[in-house]
């Protein structure tokens, strides 16, 4: 695939150059900030940008303010954010138009090569990626008002799973159950959620995220 890197820290974007380079990727370019980038997508319209949410000229959220830019105006780029730390409004904000070929990852991730690559597939197939800890953190909530608190364990994982971004072969496998039985899951938590029910794993997705996040 083609790609633009867009992250501050030079350490970082040359190892990920790298590493995409030895995967057979052609990087189109390696920027550090966000008026770069979206310069660059504009002259090279690449598949994918790989994008750092704190990035200059104001190190707060440029890279994220780039990246909805960018699923603005190209919607067929696909978008995949870097963060430090799990920040639930800005993966809303990310997730809000849809999610097909977008993802959210932290930081600690990319040095997980195998995960970091398997999410770059995902969303340049149109998929998401959405980071566990970012799912694990939007289903800690109060039991006293949390809808989810009507679901099953087991549920409650084949939820967390869905909303990674993980197709249902990929839940049954992950979890080592038939695939009927993540169907079975996933019919009745979608119940429970009082979620309608959709075509589609990726727009499943959003409706869980949109879900846990109001």
């Amino acid at each position: 695939m083609r790609v633009i890197l867009a992250e501050d820290s030079t350490l970082l974007r040359e190892g990920l150059v790298r590493l995409l380079a030895e995967e057979g990727h052609d990087v189109l370019a390696a920027v550090g900030d966000a008026i770069t980038l979206i310069k660059e997508i504009e002259k090279q319209r690449p598949d994918i940008a790989v994008i750092d949410i704190r990035m200059p000229p104001t190190h707060t959220d440029d890279g994220l303010r780039a990246a909805l830019e960018i699923r603005e105006r190209w919607p067929s780029l696909a978008v995949l954010v870097l963060s430090q730390y799990v920040e639930r409004n800005y993966a809303a904000q990310l997730l809000a138009p849809g999610a097909e070929g977008v993802g959210y990852l932290l930081k600690d991730r990319v040095a997980q090569v195998e995960e970091f690559l398997d999410a770059l597939e995902r969303v340049h197939a149109g998929g998401a990626a959405i980071d566990p800890e970012v799912v694990r953190q939007l289903l800690m909530r109060s039991t006293h008002t949390d809808p989810l608190a009507r679901l099953t364990p087991r549920e409650r994982t084949v939820l967390e799973a869905l909303a990674a971004g993980h197709t249902n072969a990929a839940i049954a496998q992950k979890l080592h159950i038939s695939l009927s039985a993540v169907e079975k899951n996933l019919n009745a938590l979608f119940d429970k959620l009082d979620l309608s029910r959709t075509t589609g794993y990726n727009r499943r997705i959003l409706a869980v995220l949109r879900y846990l996040e109001s």
